[in-house]
């Protein structure tokens, strides 16, 4: 049985950030709710099955909370408002708005864009180490750069320090061209895009000289005291249990680490254990760290990075059942 449902929209301008450029918001939860959708003046009419309708104006509801916080709609919003409906969980939608972890250089605000994202944010700064784990995709290491470029400058720390295993290098390090910095610098590239994009080019070059910034494979923190310093751990899955203690222990004075890994996708050689899967047991219950886990609804990357993630679940599932 069809039925209709109109929802009030307050100004022509709500309506047109609701429906997206040539309508493709709306056109995510017609496709969605198998609804149609019209706008007409200050309404917009829902049409369609009674269930149906009453989930997709639950879901253009969620999506207007964010329209009215200032909040820019694409893609990926209405599809996290759409999993939100389906958990039963959009009054949690107010809670991600208003959060500005720090500008870029372009002057775009970055901002947590998940819930978990959101606790992923607060456990940083709240906790002087924090574990955040998951998936490809979540912005773990694109959220820390942002809290260590807002707390480098906040003049909260000195120095930031970001640092990743080279496993994928191997013994094949001797045969790549240039000096030690040149054969390890493409495992670091996604550090420097992350700070590149956060501080600009020539700002991060000029730091760099200066040594407030540092990028480094993670054999260059053995032996010493890191104070005064924001420092993350990129790809810690590829890390032994050996490496990792070796860095959890650099930590000095004023310092905040923020170890980040997804570890469904370790490149470690047969039999080794990973530090971050150990640490993640050894220190859950010490106080001052925190263990973030991100799934696959944190996901901001294209829609089907959610989609394969989801695939090797279920393949892995199916696997250990056998």
């Amino acid at each position: 049985m069809l039925t209709e449902q109109v929802i009030a929209v307050d100004r022509m301008e709500q309506a047109v950030a609701l429906f997206g450029n040539f309508d493709e918001n709306v056109r995510i939860i017609e496709e969605e709710y198998q609804v149609k959708a019209i706008c007409r003046g200050s309404e917009l009419k829902l049409t369609g099955e009674q269930e149906q309708v009453a989930l997709a104006a639950r879901a253009v509801n969620g999506l207007l909370t964010l329209i009215h916080k200032g909040e820019a709609l694409n893609d990926q919003s209405v599809r996290y408002v759409i999993a939100m409906v389906r958990e039963g969980a959009e009054e949690q939608l107010p809670a991600l708005t208003g959060d500005c972890v720090c500008v870029t250089s372009r002057g775009k605000p970055v901002k947590p864009k998940t819930l978990g994202q959101k606790k992923y944010i607060e456990a940083i700064r709240q906790n002087t180490v924090t574990l955040g784990v998951g998936p490809a995709g979540t912005g773990k290491t694109y959220l820390a750069v942002g809290m260590a470029v807002a707390a480098f400058r906040a003049k909260e720390v000195n120095r930031i320090i970001l640092t990743r295993p080279a496993v994928e290098a191997g013994e094949k390090l001797g045969f790549l061209p240039g000096d030690l910095q040149q054969k390890v610098d493409p495992y670091l590239r996604p550090l420097y895009d992350a700070l590149f994009d956060m501080m600009g080019a020539e700002t991060f070059q000029k730091q760099q000289e200066r040594g407030t910034i540092e990028v480094a494979p993670l054999a260059y923190m053995r032996g010493r005291t890191l104070d005064d310093s924001f420092i993350i751990l990129d790809e810690a899955q590829n890390t032994t249990c050996e490496q990792m203690k070796m860095f959890l222990t650099r930590l000095g004075a004023n310092s905040r680490m923020v170890v980040t890994g997804d570890i469904t996708q370790m490149d470690l050689p047969e039999g080794k254990r990973s530090g971050l899967v150990d640490a993640m047991k050894v220190l859950r219950h010490v106080e001052d760290i925190a263990v973030i886990r991100l799934s696959e609804k944190d996901v901001v990357r294209h829609r089907l990075v959610q989609a394969i993630i989801k695939a090797y679940e279920k393949q892995e599932t199916v696997s250990r059942k056998k």
